[in-house]
């Protein structure tokens, strides 16, 4: 199986980062709710396969590590005065899980290389957002991207544990995450494609 940081087929458009520089404000409320997501997915797959007990203890505790960040995005907000308000989804994760496979254990795979792939990506985004945004953010970012790296890595090998597929499918669905990460898109989010 691939190393985390060598399962994106695709790197993020310098358009994205550019748009991130101009819309901070907004790149901070949507990565608050990509954590609030993260730990409800990692919930969401202890629930629904109890009887994996190292799968139960592993998004036990990564869903209380992506809280404690949702938890530090809010406290930057507030230290930079940025008010709350709802946002859209992208359309990024959606697109993800339309590709999943309905049957198991293909979905339990799925699953696992998904959240793989999107912490791979946060990861590469918030590398690239570190050499170009001003403390405090790029700060703040750098003390985050390292968890995105390890939590891919952890994705990756739960994954390979569960399916002698894995491998296979990753490079299927990393083609469909390069796609939706990288096609002009309408809005703009922390994983939105190219703004269009």
């Amino acid at each position: 199986m691939a190393a985390p940081g060598d399962i994106l087929r695709s790197a993020t458009d310098p358009a994205w980062f550019e748009t991130a520089l101009r819309r901070q404000d907004e790149l901070l409320l949507d990565h608050a709710n990509c954590e609030k997501k993260a730990a409800s997915t990692a919930l969401s797959i202890m629930f629904a396969y109890p009887e994996d007990f190292e799968l139960a203890a592993r998004m036990s505790r990564l869903a209380r590590e992506e809280l404690r960040h949702f938890e530090l995005v809010q406290e930057k907000m507030t230290e930079l005065g940025v008010e709350f308000r709802r946002l859209s989804p992208s359309r990024y994760a959606e697109g993800l899980r339309r590709a999943l496979r309905r049957s198991e254990p293909g979905r339990r795979v799925d699953l696992l290389l998904c959240g793989a792939l999107i912490e791979a990506r946060s990861h590469e985004r918030f590398v690239g957002l570190i050499a170009r945004l001003r403390p405090p953010i790029a700060e703040f970012y750098a003390s985050l991207a390292a968890a995105e790296s390890r939590h891919a890595g952890l994705y990756l090998r739960l994954a390979e544990r569960r399916g002698p597929d894995a491998a296979a499918r990753l490079r299927e669905l990393a083609a469909i995450e390069a796609e939706l990460a990288t096609m002009p898109d309408p809005e703009f989010r922390f994983h939105s494609g190219t703004p269009a």
